[in-house]
């Protein structure tokens, strides 16, 4: 098969279109040809080497965790699902990538919307997820209101349209520019860096900048707090959020719920940017720069 791989740690040119061997499907998983595929800072931070989980790797290897497709092989034991089907979602996060190729096994999957365009549904799994995880444990309810640091990325800009459904006052920072953008989102925009409001129920850091003591001064406590990015939460008692990896209870339930949300026009995966595999390295040049608004994705 084809696929986008690097066989050395370095910047977005170690990226190179290439032939690999097509991975099989294991017990409870699917393999999909590949529409769409979703790119993430961690994509380019195991690219670079900077990550300690770099070490985890087997060269050559094959980036990307979020990928949609259509399913042509089954694992054992897998139902409520057939070859043919169009499905999005997350490989297998134990191998840390392997979705930009021509054939890429899901983990975890839900039926893709008909009114979701395959880009956007190549880019919503891992995001799906780790925005109902964090909403999760912060126990959110109708009423309340939620801060969101960070709310115009590709995580963050998922997170405000999920809480929003679920009939949460959304306050999002954001730089100015993007004010407009995360108005649309159905949160109440605030300008970046500028200071928090006095009071809010919850907060989730997904920018990873510092913030963590502020929110926990406006929630009033840091059991009302969650962090996606800042690895210095356990100092100010706030719940660092890693996903299955660190043995916490999954969000992958949040990709069925989307469907019903895109259906009735609720929710939608912003998109920045759209590349062609060819392109990876421009892709992963755009995740390492500047503020984004929404996610990137590779289109074989």
């Amino acid at each position: 098969m084809f696929a986008v791989q690097y066989d050395r740690f370095g910047g977005p040119e170690v990226l190179a279109l290439g032939s690999a061997a097509a991975p099989r499907p294991k017990p409870g998983q699917v393999r999909v040809r590949v529409r769409a595929a979703g790119v993430s800072p961690a994509d380019a931070a195991l690219r670079s080497g900077r990550t300690p989980m770099g070490a985890r790797l087997s060269l050559p290897h094959i980036p990307g965790v979020d990928a949609a497709g259509i399913v042509d092989e089954l694992g054992d034991g897998v139902t409520g699902v057939a070859v043919g089907d169009a499905v999005f979602g997350v490989v297998d996060l134990g191998v840390l990538g392997g979705a930009t190729a021509e054939f890429a096994v899901l983990d975890v999957w839900a039926a893709k919307p008909a009114a979701m365009p395959w880009p956007q549904a190549g880019a919503a799994g891992s995001s799906v997820e780790t925005a109902t995880r964090a909403l999760d444990r912060l126990d959110l309810r109708p009423g309340m209101t939620l801060l969101v640091d960070g709310a115009a990325g590709g995580v963050g800009s998922v997170a405000v349209q999920l809480a929003v459904a679920r009939g949460v006052r959304v306050i999002g920072t954001a730089r100015p520019a993007s004010h407009e953008f995360v108005a649309g989102l159905g949160a109440t925009p605030l300008t970046y860096g500028t200071g928090f409001p006095a009071s809010v129920d919850r907060a989730l850091d997904v920018a990873g900048a510092g913030s963590v003591p502020a929110l926990v001064a406006v929630t009033g406590s840091p059991a009302h707090v969650v962090t996606l990015a800042d690895f210095t939460a356990a100092a100010h008692g706030v719940r660092l959020s890693m996903g299955s990896l660190a043995g916490e209870p999954s969000g992958a339930h949040g990709l069925q719920a989307v469907g019903g949300l895109v259906d009735s026009g609720r929710f939608t995966v912003p998109i920045e940017a759209a590349f062609a595999f060819e392109e990876a390295s421009k892709a992963h040049t755009a995740i390492e720069h500047g503020p984004r608004r929404g996610k990137i994705v590779l289109l074989p």
